[in-house]
C-alpha cells in the first residue's frame, strides 16, 4: 500500500480523535442538541439533547488527511467534492434545525434542488473534466462492463441521490451508519490499492476519521454525526463508487443503505394507499427491529455484520 494512503488514516485517526475532547463540550454549551422523535422506542428518548453535527469532527479529519495526500492524488479531487459537498448540505440542514430553531430544517424541496445542483457538477465532472470511463463494471463477470447509453446521466441522478438518502436514512442508532459506512470505506480501499486508481488516502482517511469518531458515536452516544455527517458519508460512498466504475456494487456492498431507504419509500407509499395501515412497526428498518425487541447494539452489530459479508461478495463479484 501506498505510505501516502496510511499516512492520510493515521492523521484523520489523530484529529478525528483529539477533537472531541473539545468539540462535544463545546456544542454542549451551544446547545446543539438531538431532538428524539417520541413515537420512536422508548429507549431513545434518553438520548434527547445529545449533542449532533458531530460530522464535523469526522469531516476534518478527513480533509486534513485527504489534502496532505493530494499532490500526488488528484484523482481525489471528485470523490472530496462530493463528500464535502453533501456535508455541507447536511450542515445547513443541522443548522437550522438545531441552532436556528427551525424543526423542519430545510424543506424538502430545497434540500432536493441543492443535491441536483452538487449531482450536476458531479456529472458535469465525470463528462467534461475527468478520464473517468462511465461505463459499469458487472459483478460476477470477471471484469466485463455496461454501457447504458443515454440513460447514464438519468442513472448517475438516480444511483447518487438514493445513495446519499439511503446513508442519511441510515444514521439512526449509536454508531449503525459510522459501522457500516467504514466497512463499505475498507471495501473500496482494497479496491483502490490494488487498482492504483489515486483515491486510496481518501478512502484511508475516511477509516481512520470514522475510527476516531467511534470513540465518541459507539453506544452510549456523547454525540451524534447528524445530516453534516450522514450525508457526506453517502457523497463518499457514491463518488467511489463512480471513479471506481463500480455504481452497480453498491448494490451489494451498501445494502444496508437500501434497506433502509426502500423501507422509509415503502412505509409511505403504503401508509397513503391503505389510509393509515403500516408495513413496518416503524421505517427505516433498524427501528423496526427495535421495536420488535431487539436491544440497539445488537441491530447496530447484525448490520455491521451483513455488511461484512457483503462487502466479501462484493470482493469476490469483483475479482
Amino acid at each position: 500500500m501506498d505510505t501516502s494512503a496510511l499516512l492520510a488514516f493515521m492523521v484523520a485517526f489523530a484529529i478525528s480523535v483529539g477533537l472531541g475532547p473539545f468539540a462535544i463540550p463545546y456544542l454542549l454549551r451551544l446547545k446543539i442538541g438531538q431532538t428524539v422523535r417520541d413515537d420512536g422506542p422508548e429507549s431513545h428518548l434518553k438520548k434527547n439533547g445529545t449533542p449532533t453535527m458531530g460530522g464535523l469532527i469526522f469531516l476534518a479529519g478527513i480533509l486534513v488527511g485527504s489534502l496532505i495526500t493530494i499532490k500526488n492524488h488528484q484523482e481525489m479531487v471528485p470523490v472530496l467534492i462530493m463528500t464535502f459537498g453533501f456535508g455541507l448540505i447536511g450542515f445547513i440542514d443541522d443548522y437550522i434545525k438545531v441552532v436556528l430553531k427551525r424543526s423542519m430544517g430545510l424543506r424538502a424541496w430545497q434540500k432536493f434542488l441543492l443535491q441536483c445542483i452538487l449531482t450536476s457538477l458531479f456529472v458535469y465532472y465525470l463528462i467534461y473534466i475527468s478520464e473517468i470511463e462511465l461505463t459499469m463494471i458487472i459483478p460476477f463477470t470477471h471484469g466485463k462492463t455496461l454501457d447504458v447509453g443515454i440513460l447514464t446521466v438519468p442513472l448517475i441522478y438516480f444511483v447518487v441521490l438514493g445513495t446519499v438518502n439511503g446513508a442519511n436514512f441510515t444514521d439512526g442508532l449509536d454508531g449503525l451508519a459510522t459501522k457500516v459506512t467504514m466497512v463499505i470505506a475498507a471495501f473500496f480501499a482494497v479496491i483502490a490499492v490494488s487498482e492504483k486508481s489515486g483515491i486510496e488516502p481518501v478512502t484511508m482517511a475516511v477509516i481512520g476519521a470514522l475510527l476516531g469518531f467511534l470513540v465518541y458515536n459507539a453506544h452510549p452516544a456523547k454525540i451524534f454525526m447528524g445530516d453534516t455527517g450522514s450525508l457526506a458519508l453517502g457523497g463518499f460512498v457514491v463518488s467511489c463508487a463512480y471513479v471506481l466504475q463500480m455504481p452497480l456494487f453498491i448494490i451489494i456492498v451498501a445494502f444496508v443503505y437500501l434497506a433502509e431507504v426502500l423501507s422509509v419509500i415503502l412505509q409511505v407509499g403504503y401508509f397513503k394507499l391503505t389510509h393509515g395501515k403500516r408495513i413496518f412497526k416503524m421505517a427505516p428498518i433498524h427501528h423496526h427491529f427495535e421495536l420488535c425487541g431487539w436491544e440497539e447494539t445488537r441491530v447496530v452489530e447484525i448490520f455491521t455484520i451483513v455488511t461484512v459479508v457483503l462487502c466479501v461478495l462484493g470482493y469476490i463479484a469483483y475479482i
